[in-house]
């Protein structure tokens, strides 16, 4: 378009010229290039192109916006009566942290207040994209700045209503991820209404206030070493009962033992009662062979004569 606007102009200025009795000729070119720069003027704006991951959205004066979407490539538009908006179909996302999306310290954090009334400062970063299908009615209900009246306002809003649900210690340590997958459930929610599809939440960074992080550092501590005094404790406890155990096994073991002696002792002594000559073989089986005779208490009183028994035994 440019270039008919300048072949315009240099008609307009052969026109000027053409005023002057001595430069009549020009008069005929002059005419010629306006015509020419109007028509290309004209025609230029009969087409639109669409570049790749865009739609675009046409706006007619006589009836509105119009429900479909134009695709990437070349398309024809009435000149004057229909205007095209182009939106970007592809990821996009939006960045509010303490460092701007233009890298300047600009603090854009989200700040808000934990359960507790503890403030927490949140760098985020969501991704998403504009449903292609549904351009049309977006650009009719929201129009082309819908990144600064929904995106970063309903972001704000979503992460200050999720912390307030949890409590400064947690954020900072084991919630983190229950954090986020609250905003990506409430943002999801919002962005569908407005047509744009949620892609990712990303919590950058959580921050609470120095003296208030040491504190919780500090109680952190403490829990940690009670667990582990608990954990000793309990250890102390089993090692106990083992022992226990152990001692009720050896006491079973050794009564069992008893038992069996026992028993084996009084069925020796009736074995021996029932057959007392086995007591008489035994103690001689026992002696040095060099012994021949000896004294072996009894109710009657009597001699033993070892040598008649051995000389028995071997018979």
């Amino acid at each position: 378009m440019p270039i008919f606007v300048l072949v315009i102009l240099a008609g307009i200025v052969l026109l000027v010229l053409s005023a002057n009795q001595k430069q009549k000729a020009f008069r005929t070119p002059a005419i010629a290039l306006v015509a020419v720069g109007l028509l290309g003027t004209a025609l230029s704006g009969a087409f639109v192109i669409i570049p790749a991951g865009s739609v675009g959205v046409v706006f007619n004066i006589f009836g509105g916006v119009k429900p479909g979407v134009m695709g990437e490539g070349y398309h024809f538009v009435l000149p004057g009566v229909e205007r095209v908006t182009i939106y970007e179909a592809r990821l996009q996302e939006i960045t509010l942290s303490r460092i701007g999306e233009s890298g300047q310290n600009t603090d854009e954090s989200i700040h808000a207040r934990s359960k507790e009334g503890l403030e927490i400062a949140a760098d985020i970063t969501v991704q998403f994209s504009l449903k292609a299908d549904e351009a049309a009615k977006m650009h009719k209900e929201l129009g082309p700045h819908y990144i600064d009246t929904v995106i970063r306002p309903q972001v704000r809003s979503k992460v200050r209503d999720a912390v307030g649900q949890f409590n400064a210690a947690d954020l900072i340590s084991t919630q983190r991820t229950q954090l986020e997958a609250l905003i990506t459930e409430r943002l999801t929610s919002e962005f569908d209404k407005n047509h744009i599809e949620l892609r990712n939440v990303l919590l950058r960074e959580l921050r609470i206030p120095e003296s208030v992080a040491k504190v919780i550092e500090e109680k952190q501590t403490a829990e940690q070493q009670v667990a582990i005094e608990k954990n000793r404790k309990q250890q102390s406890e089993i090692s106990a009962q083992r022992k226990v155990i152990e001692a009720e096994g050896d006491a079973k073991a050794q009564i069992a033992r008893a038992e069996g002696e026992a028993k084996a002792l009084s069925l020796r002594g009736k074995a021996l009662k029932e057959n007392p000559e086995i007591i008489q073989l035994t103690m001689a089986e026992k002696l040095a062979p060099s012994i021949q005779t000896i004294m072996v208490p009894s109710n009657g009183g009597y001699l033993l004569d070892l040598k008649s028994l051995t000389t028995a035994k071997k018979q």
